[in-house]
Formats: C-alpha cells, structure tokens, sequence
C-alpha cells in the first residue's frame, strides 16, 4: 500500500511540475507572441506549452549519480566527472524559469522591451527546455 501512495505522489508531482512548465511556455509565448507579429498563432502558444510541460516534466527531479569519495573510484569510472544530466537540469531549470519571470515582468508592467531583447528570451527558452528535455533523456537512459 505505501508503495503505491509513494507512486502515486510522484506522479502527482510530475504532473504539477508538468502545468508549470506549461503555464511557464504560455507566458513566454504570450510575450513573444505580442512582440512577434508571426508568432501570434494558437499554434505557437500550444507548442511553447506543451515544450514547457515536457521540459518541466523530464528535466526537474532528475536522479543525480551517486556521490563517491574523492579517494574512491567507482567501477563506471565516472569519479570526479560532471553529472551532465544533473548539470543540464540545473541551467536549464534556471534559463526557463528566469525567462519565464521576465515574460511575466514584462506582461504585467506593460513594458515594450527593444526586440532583441524578445528574441533573447525565447532564445533562453527553448535552450533552457531543450537542456531539461535532454537532462531527462540522459537520466533515464542510465537508470
């Protein structure tokens, strides 16, 4: 019985992180959207959501390598390497959610950012998904 609650609250949690990678792609979206006269489509909106949803989905909560001792060397041989995945996950989380936070800014201060600054937040959007799409890719494979 514990077993299933734990699941089910994991999915549970997947599925929250999910909606708020979502909401996250529908505010950048919106503010592209607004700046971008071609990226005004429902179809723009639906795909930076469902990026969001699938970035925010994978590629938070990955689960990290096992940490090892300095002086121990562990059979894969990945001591003292970067855990690409937790790496990965970790900037992309970052570059999503700070674009997101400024998308959001910029929408409700009515503000008119120059253009490049628009394409820079969706240049760190879909980076920043990208990196958490993999991240979860590459954790999930090793498992």
């Amino acid at each position: 019985m514990r077993f299933r609650v734990r699941k089910y609250a994991h999915v549970l949690e997947r599925t929250g992180l999910a909606m708020a990678g979502a909401a996250a792609g529908l505010f950048v979206a919106a503010h592209v959207g607004s700046s971008i006269a071609a990226l005004t489509t429902q179809g723009f909106l639906v795909v930076m959501m469902i990026a969001g949803a699938i970035g925010f989905y994978l590629g938070i909560d990955t689960p990290p390598l096992p940490f090892h001792e300095p002086h121990q060397e562990p059979a894969d041989g990945s001591g003292g390497k970067i855990d690409t995945a937790e790496f990965l996950s970790a900037v992309g989380t970052f570059l999503a959610a700070l674009t997101a936070f400024v998308s959001v800014g910029v929408i409700v201060l009515r503000e008119n950012p120059r253009m490049f600054w628009t394409i820079m937040i969706m240049a760190g959007w879909v980076i920043g998904v990208a990196m958490q799409i993999v991240a979860g890719a590459i954790a999930r494979m090793r498992r």
